[in-house]
């Protein structure tokens, strides 16, 4: 898909105003979560979930509020909070690895090794059953991938991946890696694709955010067994292509 502008480059003061506290807002209060994850290790994960559960709620409400930005949904009756799935989602800024916190049941998150190196907030990643891959080491991510993304699932928890690997532009989609189509073929688990907009208001690697309606799709479950992982990957693939030029 060929690359768009953002909808809404809007530089009036009160953009700046509301962008400057939702960065704040989102430092100090993710240091004060990250704290609380940490030391919420005694605890069980539920608990530990709740509270990132909420903080996403937080940050969520100081959007609307201060940067004008709201969301909506379509497609939640195609999820069972009962039923883990492999959750399959275009990456286009940071929006969605924080609200996709707040749309979707519980669920493990694949994130990269170099994450890890901010303290407190890296290491708060941990409590929450992430998966950490290496993406200098392909074998070795695939493999960390299949074998924890197997165990969570098996343990009822859903498992959210990002194929294009990397935060695309706004309107863009990048090629697949198959990593998360593997993962639901090796164990039988469902993908579900989701499929949003968000870098046309939160754009990739900008300050600014913009007033507006972030659109969200949550496709219908795509059955795995006895399917090769190249047929799911393409199938989510075409679905969230379908879906994004859809939102134009």
């Amino acid at each position: 898909m060929t690359q768009q502008n953002t909808l809404f480059q809007d530089t009036r003061p009160k953009n700046y105003i509301g962008s400057a506290v939702l960065f704040f807002g989102i430092f100090f209060t993710a240091t004060i979560v990250g704290i609380l994850l940490i030391t919420g290790m005694v605890t069980t994960f539920k608990i530990r979930w709740k509270i990132g559960y909420f903080w996403c709620a937080i940050i969520g409400w100081i959007t609307k509020v201060f940067c004008g930005l709201t969301f909506q949904v379509e497609g939640m009756e195609h999820i069972d909070a009962k039923q883990p799935v492999v959750f399959l989602s275009n990456h286009q800024s940071a929006w969605e690895t924080l609200a996709l916190r707040y749309i979707l049941p519980p669920h493990s998150v694949v994130i990269k090794r170099e994450l890890l190196l901010f303290p407190i907030w890296g290491w708060s990643l941990l409590t929450l059953k992430s998966i950490v891959i290496n993406r200098k080491n392909q074998r070795g991510a695939l493999r960390a991938l299949i074998e924890q993304g197997t165990r969570y699932l098996n343990e009822g928890l859903s498992v959210l991946i990002f194929p294009e690997g990397t935060r695309a532009g706004a309107g863009e989609l990048l090629k697949f890696n198959v990593g998360g189509a593997l993962l639901a073929h090796k164990s039988g688990f469902p993908v579900i694709p989701i499929a949003h907009n968000a870098g046309n208001y939160w754009p990739r690697y900008s300050f600014f955010k913009y007033p507006g309606v972030i659109k969200v799709k949550i496709g219908p479950v795509i059955e795995t067994k006895g399917r090769k992982a190249a047929d799911i990957n393409a199938e989510a693939e075409s679905w969230i292509t379908q879906a994004m030029k859809n939102m134009d």
